[in-house]
């Protein structure tokens, strides 16, 4: 038996020009492109007018969106890339293909993460084009995919989605409570709202804080004793200080408080846990944040003359 020999052969030989003869050819045959990359594509348009450019073909998948392709029969380039994100924006697309002949490592890196950092069904396809042939036949193209939005980079983009939801969440629910707080007490008066689970004040000595933190289910108000790198044993010292006056601190609060020094953990708390509702509760927003408001007053009220008597 006689195996052939897999020839590479110059783009440039199979379709001269990429407009006028390659371009009409993948609109012609676009269910080979739809092969490589795992998708059943549609042609619409070729040149499609996006602004003062001109998209090389639009063309839909299954469900009805809108899918384009930018073709480039050379060595990958920024000017293609820009174009590509020109296109998918304009023509409100879900899914960019970018063929090209060769894919620059410094390209491969931004569609990776495009496919991990856009949301909404966004996906990006880099695809590499090769001309090949067996001793004397017809040239073929041959595409292969070098950059998918694999179901890692979903769930990563997704995660992603999920952490700028909190974000967002987050530093509206900070801009309400520092207010409303405003109104009653200048305590974190000079704090900016946050991305950030919770936002602290200072409480006259290095190390000692005033902390409200919010999650998706619960909020709390807390006395942090945190001196930083190698303050472990200051910690202790100064929790262990404050417990001897645990009665006292809770009579002037109002209420038991919850005393967290675990050993391992450099850092030590007093805190009120607030259970009923958290972020996800925005309709109680108001309830929830006019009670930590309260219960941070009463805080410091109840710590300020304790912190003063503190050794170190």
């Amino acid at each position: 038996m006689t195996i052939g020999k897999i020839e590479k052969v110059p783009l440039r030989n199979m379709w001269e020009n990429e407009a006028h003869n390659f371009t009409p050819w993948l609109a012609d045959n676009i269910d080979i492109l739809g092969d490589a990359i795992g998708m059943n594509l549609s042609f619409i348009e070729r040149e499609k007018k996006n602004g003062s450019f001109s998209l090389d073909i639009l063309a839909e998948d299954n469900s009805g969106n809108k899918v384009i392709i930018e073709n480039q029969l050379e060595k990958s380039d920024h000017d293609h890339l820009g174009k590509l994100l020109t296109y998918l924006t304009g023509l409100e697309a879900k899914t960019a293909i970018w063929v090209c002949s060769e894919a620059r490592q410094e390209h491969i890196q931004v569609i990776e993460w495009l496919n991990e950092n856009t949301y909404d069904g966004i996906q990006f396809y880099l695809v590499r084009l090769e001309g090949l042939k067996i001793g004397e036949s017809i040239p073929a193209p041959y595409f292969s995919v070098v950059c998918a939005p694999s179901e890692i980079a979903k769930d990563i983009g997704r995660e992603k989605e999920e952490d700028s939801k909190r974000h967002k969440l987050r530093l509206e629910f900070w801009e309400l409570l520092l207010a409303k707080s405003k109104v009653q007490t200048q305590l974190h008066g000079n704090i900016s709202p946050s991305r950030d689970n919770w936002i602290s004040a200072g409480a006259g000595k290095s190390g000692l804080s005033y902390t409200y933190s919010i999650t998706m289910n619960s909020a709390s108000v807390e006395f942090s004793i945190d001196g930083g790198k190698d303050a472990e044993e200051l910690n202790k010292q100064r929790f262990n200080e404050l417990y001897q006056h645990k009665d006292v601190i809770e009579n002037s609060f109002g209420e038991a408080l919850i005393w967290d020094c675990v050993e391992g953990r450099k850092s030590c708390r007093i805190k009120l846990e607030l259970n009923k509702y958290g972020l996800k509760d925005k309709d109680n927003w108001d309830t929830l944040q006019t009670n930590m408001i309260d219960a941070m007053i009463r805080l410091e009220k109840a710590m300020c003359d304790e912190i003063k008597m503190l050794t170190k």
